[in-house]
């Protein structure tokens, strides 16, 4: 069977790329996702927060999860495939997924759209000292364990990490009458949204140790507490200021990772930072019909933002299924001088019809700068940045006209 478009995931990313691909022409469109239903991790997130910028209201995840849904579950160009894992993608676009009822299915399509979003980062790879033992789980597995099955995974906790699941979780842990100990953050900043901190944390005195980190783990069959210490600029715990805390669960909040196990054979190269596949403004990867979109590309501090990004993947993926795409030369983009990642990594000029939304983070906190886009000695953009923190995106928005002339490779910096 062949489609224009097949998307992989159905979650935010997934059905805005569907959904566009659809309204730019496409007439084929297979979304498959192996949860039972549609919205991906939205589904625990029952918070609210979600759609200001999308729908102009404040929604909980479910429910822009639903609003997502409505907008492709009646468009007959859409076929979506529920319960169905994909099993590999290959360099050919051929899709091997499984199914209970459809069984084993191989799928050709024109274009490609990587939707799979991203995993947490576990224990293993922050090597936290310490016995393995009951009541350590990830932050996403606690909201999951709470929200959807009405479980708590402990009652005295410590947070590792200050990313948004992890405050978001300090929260929603205290309503459900646990005691949430401390959260403990590596970095001399926080990883979440600054609102996150003073809604889930200051709101509810929940003490936040930054510059810290847990050197160990104590217990025998089940978590009884956990030494945390004071770290340096390299993060080594310093001796002599270390502490305990009695608790019977950590709670690991320490970062994102895309999702790319499927494409992990493919001949891709990935942004060593994001984690994600390079891509260029039309989300396009350097795989000739693969596009990607949301957070498998780089995580997310808010979901309007990946359905923004999604509806550009599948606009573009719909048109290059229809041979309607103009070529165009390659211009790397360099980060510099305090930028630490930008997305799109590259652009195909002069192949510029609109405006191109650079989103990027910094790599410390900084205050009062300029953000400069340079290509050579010709400044294309200049913007004042009262405040950026690494939690926060930031988005340029470059101007069609002014990357007409472009013959070096484009760097983005602080001044």
């Amino acid at each position: 069977m062949e489609y224009d478009v097949i998307v992989i995931g159905a979650g935010p990313a997934g059905m805005a790329a569907a959904q566009s691909a659809q309204e730019n022409g496409a007439k084929k469109i297979l979304l498959i996702d192996r949860g039972m239903v549609t919205g991906g991790i939205l589904l625990q997130c029952i918070h609210n927060g979600f759609g200001v910028h999308q729908y102009g209201e404040m929604l909980t995840g479910p429910t822009y999860a639903q609003r997502a849904y409505e907008q492709i579950k009646d468009k007959k160009e859409i076929t979506l495939w529920l319960d169905t894992v994909v099993l590999t993608v290959t360099a050919k676009k051929e899709v091997t997924c499984v199914n209970p009822e459809r069984g084993v299915k191989k799928v050709v399509g024109k274009t490609i759209i990587l939707a799979s979003g991203c995993r947490e980062r576990p224990r293993g790879a922050i090597r936290i000292p310490g016995q393995r033992l009951a009541g350590i789980v990830t932050a996403g597995a606690a909201q999951r364990m709470v929200n959807c099955f009405g479980f708590i995974p402990g009652k005295k906790i410590v947070i590792l990490g200050s990313g948004d699941i992890g405050l978001i979780m300090a929260r929603r842990l205290t309503l459900e009458g646990c005691e949430v100990k401390a959260v403990v953050e590596i970095c001399p900043y926080s990883n979440g949204l600054q609102r996150n901190i003073s809604q889930c944390l200051n709101d509810f005195d929940i003490p936040l140790y930054l510059s810290h980190t847990i050197v160990d783990i104590h217990g025998r069959d089940r978590v009884a507490g956990v030494t945390v210490a004071k770290v340096d600029e390299k993060m080594q715990a310093i001796a002599g200021t270390e502490f305990q805390i009695d608790c019977d669960t950590v709670v690991l909040s320490v970062g994102l990772i895309p999702e790319r196990t499927l494409i992990n054979n493919l001949p891709l190269q990935f942004d060593a930072l994001t984690g994600g596949p390079l891509v260029d403004q039309h989300r396009q990867t350097e795989l000739a019909g693969f596009f990607a979109a949301g957070n498998v590309v780089h995580v997310h501090d808010i979901v309007d933002y990946v359905t923004e990004e999604a509806m550009i993947a599948g606009k573009f993926a719909a048109l290059q299924a229809q041979n309607n795409v103009v070529g165009g030369r390659r211009v790397q983009i360099k980060c510099e001088k305090g930028v630490r990642t930008c997305v799109p990594q590259f652009l195909f000029l002069p192949d510029v019809a609109e405006d191109v939304k650079l989103y990027l983070r910094v790599s410390k906190f900084v205050r009062e700068k300029h953000l400069v886009v340079k290509s050579g000695n010709n400044v294309l953009w200049n913007q004042y940045l009262m405040a950026g923190r690494p939690s926060e995106m930031i988005m340029l928005d470059i101007p069609a006209d002014s990357l007409q002339n472009v013959t070096d490779e484009i760097t983005v910096g602080l001044e």
